[in-house]
């Protein structure tokens, strides 16, 4: 994949430009190895702020660190240049599994927002979003679960994960984005449960391979949530809930009235008879249910 296609933030000064001293601070090199990278491979700033001073552009320093990244997997400089200033796919080495959950936790321990958006968006586009998912991402979590229960308090790193997470989803699903031509999926979260990633990540998987789906976002009004499925009428709605204390039996039982065809997924549902409305707690098994409801 381009670069330039590589859509993850890199701060507050988006479009702008970058002296070098200030991208050899985001890179953690020093102005010196810029100098010589841009001598040697040809990779300096492209931009004149004044006619005399050469500033880095965004995508100058999206290549830079991507570039940087092959560096540490052991690429040496000059294929690591070549690599990320080349549109042509066979350039990329290929990153182990392991290594990707390294990189990704390494950033989110160093709240390196940068980094993490960088990673989520490469590690999408390589890996799709259900494996990033369940091979990538849940690993992560599950290891910062493990340090709360250890009283390690990580909930900067478990935020600034779960932020870019969410971030980075939206962008990889607008690639797909497309005007729907049929009747879709409506994904929801009942409207106190904050814990949405799993129903994000469900969207952009269906989306991802052509299953029309809207994800409505947390903290949805029921009265919100009722007119939006009357006016996109979709073949399928997914109640999302996390916990028994956010589930909205109520609200399942009105949508189930207006002839909705409902399915209820997340551990918060379970062993609980929603009106025969079937639960489901595995990305695969949402799929595949989703799937058969557009065929039908």
């Amino acid at each position: 994949m381009n670069v330039e296609q590589m859509s993850g933030g890199i701060g507050s000064q988006t479009g702008g430009s970058w002296t070098p001293g200030k991208v050899a601070e985001i890179l953690g090199v020093s102005p010196v190895t810029l100098r010589t990278w841009a001598a040697r491979y040809g990779i300096g700033p492209t931009l004149r702020a004044d006619g005399r001073h050469r500033r880095y552009s965004d995508v100058d320093v999206r290549r830079l660190q991507h570039m940087q990244r092959l560096i540490d997997r052991g690429i040496r400089a000059r294929e690591a240049a070549a690599a990320a200033f080349s549109s042509v796919d066979e350039a990329m080495p290929e990153v182990s599994i392991a290594r990707r959950v390294e990189e990704i936790e390494q950033a989110t321990e160093d709240l390196s927002f940068v980094s993490i958006a960088a990673l989520l968006d490469e590690t999408l586009d390589a890996l799709g979003a259900a494996a990033t998912w369940t091979e990538v991402l849940l690993p992560i979590l599950h290891n910062l679960g493990g340090r709360w229960l250890r009283g390690d308090v990580c909930f900067e790193s478990e935020w600034a994960l779960t932020t870019e997470v969410s971030q980075a989803l939206q962008r990889y699903v607008t690639r797909f984005a497309k005007a729907p031509s049929e009747r879709g999926v409506l994904i929801a979260c009942c409207p106190d449960e904050r814990h949405s990633l799993p129903v994000e990540v469900l969207c952009a998987s269906m989306v991802e391979v052509g299953i029309p789906a809207v994800y409505l976002g947390q903290m949805v009004p029921a009265e919100t949530m009722v007119g939006m499925a009357a006016k996109l009428d979709p073949t399928l709605i997914v109640l999302w809930s996390m916990s028994a204390t956010t589930v909205d039996d109520l609200l399942c039982q009105r949508l189930q009235r207006r002839g909705f065809e409902v399915v209820v997924a997340g551990p918060g549902w379970e062993g609980l008879n929603v009106h025969d409305a079937p639960w489901v707690n595995d990305l695969a098994d949402a799929l595949d249910l989703a799937a058969e409801c557009m065929k039908a």
